[in-house]
């Protein structure tokens, strides 16, 4: 009972001092006193508190570029905000496979990292004096709050913040949807070092992969192999002061599969795709300019290596004297339009394509590979494909066993029938590409889709092309005799 009246005598001392307070103190006097009070005993508050926080704003401070930190953390948090968070938003982010699940305004949850517990909260804040921006609405602010206790502050600078930044880069890579790019001509978009006018893109959608590829089993193991090893050989690159890339070369006869190998290549590594074409190329620098407008985890392609321009870095001819008197000769407008035409196409040279694959220009972008593809190998330059630019090279052959009955098993869905054994004998005796035997594979019609059927058209397929290979060869027999018997009537006629 005694107890009770003390509370009740403190009550009403509280209460008359406050209205004292309210009634007799000057207002710019109580003014003052709140503002003092409010300020210090926020100080007090944080200084006795054993808790920090860490602020991560949404933009930077010129506010037209969004902050990849703030980013990092929204994907990261956005697997953690589907298991923990009360409160959450759903956005449609461009070119990811899913939505993106965000915390609600001012909703908290906890992260647990090696025994470290930290509190992430989204906040949202109206601003008073409104600034422009692309991405959000002009008056509000709006960051991500990380609160960790004190004694942790070296594990979360040093290990918890990196961790979490890595992890939101890798989700962010796993959640997109892989993209197909092809560089606009030099007569197109400006090029203003945008990448949307430098590079055109759409969604890479192939279902090709390394298991499906119609080729020998030990050169797919090896293709495997070393596309796995340099998927985790960062340190290994950084160990040894390259940089993190890798270049492959694919060549043999039309229809062998190197456009598919390099599509099962980003299936496996889930890469993006840049299809270089060399000849829409204005100059070297372009080249170089498109290169470092590509991003990490990318295959740069560039098919018919051979066929794009002429990379033989060789010096051109000097005119002879008649050449250069008929050169001399010609009208002037003549001359002009002519110069001009040459100068309409790719002046890309061999230098700068070597540049451009280990240069050190090369060097600003990390996990990336190189492909290269052609139908004539000896046509190129020996720099561009040696070791250390062209780190791999494969060559797609002709149809034998294995590619067969990977192509059959594909196609067919059989693994094993009698007819095998003769085909895969004619297969050794004549040279048909893959292409050729997956397209009398298929069936001819909705009637005809049993594997009988199929394996027969193969068959009379690489009959009809046995017959054309022995009758080639019956042809040069009889040219070289017919052209030995006109060198000895020759030599007797002498």
């Amino acid at each position: 009972m005694m107890e009770f009246s003390q509370l009740g005598s403190g009550l009403a001392a509280l209460m008359f001092f406050w209205t004292i307070y309210q009634h007799y103190i000057p207002p710019k006097l109580r003014e003052s006193i709140e503002f003092f009070s409010s300020r210090y005993s926020h100080k007090l508050v944080n200084y006795l508190s054993p808790y920090l926080d860490i602020v991560f704003d949404e933009y930077t401070d010129d506010r037209f570029n969004r902050s990849e930190v703030y980013v990092a953390i929204q994907n990261y948090l956005s697997d953690k905000s589907s298991i923990e968070a009360r409160s959450m938003k759903a956005d449609y982010v461009k070119d990811s496979k899913s939505l993106l699940l965000k915390l609600g305004d001012n909703e908290e949850i906890r992260d647990d990292y090696l025994g470290v517990q930290v509190w992430w909260s989204f906040n949202k804040d109206v601003v008073s004096q409104p600034s422009f921006s692309f991405f959000a609405s002009s008056d509000e602010k709006r960051y991500y709050t990380l609160v960790f206790h004190g004694k942790h502050r070296k594990f979360i600078l040093d290990t918890y913040l990196p961790y979490v930044l890595e992890e939101g880069e890798a989700i962010a890579v796993r959640k997109r949807t892989r993209k197909l790019f092809t560089n606009a001509g030099s007569d197109g978009p400006d090029w203003t070092g945008d990448r949307e006018n430098m590079w055109n893109h759409i969604q890479f959608k192939h279902p090709s992969t390394i298991e499906m590829l119609a080729m020998e089993e030990s050169k797919k193991a090896m293709i495997l192999d070393d596309l796995l090893w340099f998927k985790s050989a960062k340190e290994y690159y950084a160990q040894i002061g390259k940089p993190w890339k890798r270049g492959y070369l694919l060549y043999g006869p039309p229809g062998t599969g190197k456009s598919t190998l390099v599509a099962a290549m980003a299936n496996l590594l889930d890469y993006d795709i840049y299809d270089l074409e060399l000849t829409s190329v204005k100059d070297n620098m372009q080249l170089r300019r498109l290169l470092i407008e590509t991003t990490s985890k990318s295959i740069i392609l560039i098919e018919d290596i051979d066929c794009s321009l002429d990379l033989t870095g060789k010096r051109k001819k000097k005119k002879s004297g008649d050449d250069q008197e008929q050169e001399e000769g010609k009208d002037p407008l003549r001359k002009k339009i002519e110069g001009e035409d040459e100068k309409k196409g790719s002046e890309v040279t061999l230098s700068g394509l070597l540049n451009f694959i280990d240069g050190i220009w090369s060097a600003c972008g990390e996990e990336r590979i190189i492909v290269f593809t052609t139908n004539h190998v000896d046509k190129l330059d020996p720099a561009l494909v040696r070791p250390g630019r062209m780190d791999v090279h494969i060559e797609l052959s002709y149809c034998r066993k294995d590619a067969f009955r990977i192509l059959a098993k594909n196609y067919l869905r059989v693994e094993s029938h009698p007819m095998f054994d003769s085909i895969e004998r004619m297969l050794e005796d004549v040279n048909v590409t893959p292409a050729h035997v997956a397209e009398n594979l298929m069936p001819r019609s909705v009637k005809s889709t049993n594997a009988e059927d199929c394996l027969r058209n193969l068959v009379m397929f690489l009959e009809k092309m046995r017959l054309v290979k022995v009758k080639s060869q019956e042809e040069i027999v009889f040219k070289n005799e017919e052209e030995s018997d006109q060198k000895l009537t020759s030599d007797d006629d002498k």
